[in-house]
């Protein structure tokens, strides 16, 4: 893996090379071992948080990855382009705008014991710039090369929260234009209602069930590219104790064996539809 810049790691993605990289100031890592009209992100899968923040922090190492989306990026490692983030939603949330993206309050605690300086809050608002300046160069990439993109928007979220049965796999669609990706949508959801799972867990899809697909990512790729769907995918955390702070490696591992399948699946079924469609 090398360290490069955002500025070289854009270059490397105009200009079509094969790398793997981490951005300098570690905070996001970018795999291309192969283009293709598909891109894989883990947003929330970081847990890093800038040590000059923890004394001011009220909430606990735990209490951050409990809203965070652990083990994400390891269910789509094995994908040709993989995105993801490493620093914690706690310093910034790059699910939010740039403006809302350093939070004052987090799950209804205040989050820190004195407020942030407008330097620290800036330096935490660069990466976030930065992230996107790479997503948006890699997306444009991709569409030029393939006229067509989706992107699959992989998230987690805590089950136990909700007092009623909630989907394994969960679609947030709102932001979609549906009427052109609806059918898309839909086959992505059946196909992930059909992954196996041990110790006979429910494999369950829903849409728009627990999440809406309100996520500035989302939004952010959509408003700027026509020719791409971004699909926001939510995994009920039945992967770990999300109380106990304990990951269960054989699940992991038999959703990314699945994905490793559906997804290039999927894509493949996505680009050949647009594809003919003369966009």
């Amino acid at each position: 893996m090398l360290k490069l810049s955002v500025q070289q790691i854009i270059a490397k993605i105009n200009s079509e090379e094969i790398f793997e990289a981490v951005a300098d100031d570690y905070s996001f890592t970018l795999k291309i071992s192969n283009y293709v009209p598909y891109i894989c992100a883990a947003i929330h899968d970081g847990h890093q948080f800038r040590k000059e923040l923890w004394d001011n922090c009220t909430h606990s190492d735990y209490q951050r990855w409990f809203e965070e989306d652990p083990a994400t990026l390891q269910m789509i490692q094995n994908q040709p382009i993989v995105i993801a983030g490493s620093d914690s939603r706690f310093e910034y949330d790059l699910n939010r705008a740039p403006q809302e993206a350093v939070f004052e309050t987090a799950w209804g605690k205040q989050l820190w014991k004195q407020p942030l300086s407008e330097a620290m809050k800036a330096k935490s608002i660069q990466k976030h710039r930065n992230f996107y300046k790479v997503v948006n160069a890699l997306v444009e990439k991709i569409e030029s090369k393939f006229k067509v993109c989706v992107v699959y928007d992989l998230h987690s979220y805590n089950w136990k929260r909700w007092d009623r049965e909630v989907p394994t796999f969960n679609l947030g669609t709102t932001n979609v234009d549906n009427n052109r990706f609806g059918e898309s949508v839909e086959v992505w959801r059946k196909s992930l209602s059909e992954i196996e799972l041990p110790y006979n867990l429910k494999s369950t899809s829903k849409i728009n069930d627990t999440f809406f697909g309100n996520g500035y990512f989302l939004k952010a790729i959509t408003s700027k590219f026509n020719n791409t769907l971004v699909l926001a995918t939510e995994v009920k955390k039945i992967y770990c104790d999300e109380l106990n702070y304990v990951i269960y490696p054989e699940i992991v591992s038999k959703i990314k064996e699945a994905l490793d399948t559906k997804i290039k699946e999927h894509a493949t079924y996505f680009y050949n539809t647009f594809t003919n469609k003369n966009i």
